[in-house]
């Protein structure tokens, strides 16, 4: 019997393969991510267009407005008006970040802003919001988690519009930035207040 003999370099080729099949995936992603025109906060969303959940959650512990409870959230709340609802947490480095667009958000009365907390404790969401602001006309406490997933959230934080008919019209994943609030957040309000 015969055999074909290879030289020892003649499928040297293969060693290199899983490094050109890598650098080809990470060119790729990287083109995916740089590209300027691509939202990459704007994931799907099966609510949109959906009513908001149906989810009454209680209020935040001891945390008060001009000597006032700051109530949680209700569905009947969504009636009538249009919404900003942002789910943030203490312990979120982003959601600190994202702070000064959401009290910026707070300052105009065309709108309500509401807080879902985030798997926090009751104490440390009282101190961040004493520390930074008060952005909320409402805080409503999702001690678990299960309101965030019935609202389809990834992660926090995550901002949802909200039409006065109690729809969600647009979600975004990850901190609003100074940019993603001029050019995306506030001229889709202003088009729902047109409408």
């Amino acid at each position: 019997m015969t055999g074909k003999k290879h030289s020892p370099g003649s499928k040297s080729w293969l060693a290199f393969l899983p490094l050109v099949v890598f650098l080809g995936l990470a060119g790729m992603f990287y083109m995916l991510l740089t590209t300027e025109d691509r939202d990459i906060s704007a994931l799907p969303s099966a609510l949109l267009d959906k009513p908001v959940p149906a989810l009454a959650l209680p209020p935040l512990d001891g945390l008060e407005t001009a000597g006032k409870p700051v109530p949680g959230m209700v569905p009947e709340m969504f009636a009538g008006k249009l919404s900003v609802v942002n789910v943030f947490a203490s312990w979120c480095v982003p959601c600190r970040q994202e702070h000064p667009q959401i009290m910026s958000l707070a300052n105009d009365d065309r709108w309500q802003v509401i807080g879902i907390n985030h798997k926090d404790a009751t104490r440390n969401a009282r101190a961040f919001l004493e520390e930074l602001g008060n952005p909320y006309d409402s805080v409503g406490v999702d001690r678990n988690g299960r309101a965030s997933i019935e609202w389809g959230v990834y992660g926090v934080p995550e901002t949802f519009l909200v039409d006065r008919n109690g729809r969600i019209f647009y979600k975004h994943v990850g901190p609003i930035s100074d940019k993603a609030l001029r050019n995306r957040i506030l001229p889709l309000l202003e088009d729902q207040l047109k409408s």
